[in-house]
């Protein structure tokens, strides 16, 4: 096919040829034209990714049922048996039973104590969901501006090639030029893009988590506030 095109048009059969080679460049190839900028470009999408799986793993060790636990200690409290609904928290070792039994822990103490106690436990939880999700929207933030930092320097060093030539320069060379400096660009959208990604789905997971944490530590504050409760307390 490549023969047949040569004998009928020269300038095709390069053409095709030209596109073949530029196919055949492998993703390596493509990050070592990019330029030192891509190393830390490939650095943070490593980073973002590990960032992402060990959330995602402690997000999905934290979910739990909240009106299950929430009854479980219900019936316990009810019951006045306080150590049993201590010994159901540190079973199910999840936020909410941590929550649960910071509260458990205080019984006997004055109602706004305990609320105190549970309110603290509850910010100290969300706090540790949270850890380290900031990394991925500081990663989506810098990422870009690495790229567009590579790409100006790739076009620097491309018109400084001009310059010294004097101007003659082969319009192919020149785009070659251009579109190795303009990788970094896409490589930096598209490692902050994925970062961003995925600092949007945790934080929406970690909303979920916090609102079953906060709704569980009212239900048990109110559990402690009625009248039957308290006086078998």
């Amino acid at each position: 096919m490549m023969f047949l095109l040569q004998a009928a048009d020269p300038a095709a059969a390069d053409t095709l040829q030209a596109a073949a080679n530029a196919q055949s460049i492998s993703v390596l190839e493509m990050l070592s034209l990019g330029g030192w900028v891509m190393i830390p470009l490939l650095l943070l999408s490593l980073l973002a990714v590990y960032l992402f799986a060990e959330r995602l793993h402690k997000i999905r060790q934290a979910k739990t049922d909240p009106e299950l636990i929430t009854d479980r200690v219900r019936q316990y409290v009810r019951a006045g048996n306080v150590q049993g609904a201590i010994a159901y928290c540190n079973s199910e070792d999840k936020p909410i039973t941590r929550i649960l039994k910071r509260g458990l822990e205080r019984l006997g103490r004055p109602i706004s104590e305990i609320q105190d106690a549970v309110q603290a436990a509850g910010k100290y939880e969300a706090f540790e969901l949270e850890k380290r999700t900031d990394w991925l929207a500081s990663i989506a933030g810098v990422a870009p501006m690495l790229g567009f930092l590579g790409t100006v320097i790739g076009m620097i060093r491309a018109f400084q090639a001009i310059q010294n030539l004097q101007g003659n320069v082969n319009p192919s060379v020149l785009a070659g030029g251009i579109w190795e400096a303009l990788l970094t660009t896409a490589a930096g959208l598209a490692v902050g893009i994925l970062a961003l990604l995925f600092y949007n789905y945790l934080l929406n997971r970690i909303r979920r988590l916090v609102h079953d944490m906060e709704r569980s530590a009212t239900d048990f504050i109110e559990l402690l506030q009625e009248p039957v409760s308290s006086d078998r307390l």
